[in-house]
């Protein structure tokens, strides 16, 4: 009689977990720089753009805005006095 087939192929619970975890690894970067990608509408309710400021709260104060006028995470024309919700103060 001959050896069964998985025997010769030296396969461990490390090394299938391994290759597992390498991946699921890939799979998320893949996901999310394919999600850095897309923008969000500005008519999102996450997003709620709006063409007035809220308080001392602008675009063009905020770490997302890219000048003249476009947004890293928003898609569309961005003005500089308009505002989101995902505004985040300029460091």
């Amino acid at each position: 009689m001959t050896e069964p087939l998985h025997r010769h192929l030296k396969i461990s619970r490390r090394n299938i977990l391994v290759r597992g975890v390498a991946c699921v690894a890939g799979a998320l970067v893949g996901a999310a720089s394919e999600a850095r990608a897309a923008k969000m509408p500005q008519t999102s309710p996450v997003v709620a753009y709006q063409s007035s400021p809220k308080g001392a709260q602008q675009c063009d104060n905020c770490i997302q805005f890219q000048a003249p006028a476009s947004c890293q995470v928003v898609d569309g024309a961005i003005s500089p006095t308009a505002w989101c919700k995902l505004w985040a103060k300029k460091g």
